[in-house]
């Protein structure tokens, strides 16, 4: 498995951790240290986790994401995912989490046979 989880602070003080790659449960607790570290590191207003790289992400990714929220708001920072893939938008959306991640209410559904809508 390959996967990377890089950090960074952008020009407005937002920390941004960002997914290449595969997060499971050999490298959850990376994503999670990673959102931790920019947390203690950097004190930034918003962390970002940028998931456009990200190929899969598991049950236990999610519970990083979940650990790197609570580190956010632990210092009164917004914690956003962005760019999630498609499907794991409908993950997100399915376990009630868009919202807790910041990615809103509603998400499009795909097109289906019988209808072509």
């Amino acid at each position: 498995m390959d996967s990377s989880i890089t950090r960074s602070l952008d020009a407005d003080g937002s920390a941004v951790v960002a997914v290449e790659g595969e997060i499971d449960f050999s490298n959850a607790d990376e994503l999670a240290d990673c959102v931790r570290a920019a947390v203690t590191e950097w004190s930034p207003p918003m962390v970002r986790v940028d998931l456009r790289g990200a190929s899969f992400i598991d049950s236990t990714g999610l519970g990083a994401l979940i650990e790197g929220y609570r580190a956010a708001v632990g210092i009164e920072a917004r914690f956003l995912v962005v760019n999630p893939t498609p499907a794991f938008r409908r993950v997100l959306d399915v376990t009630g989490l868009c919202d807790f991640f910041g990615l809103g209410d509603v998400v499009e559904a795909e097109p289906t046979r019988a209808t072509g809508t």
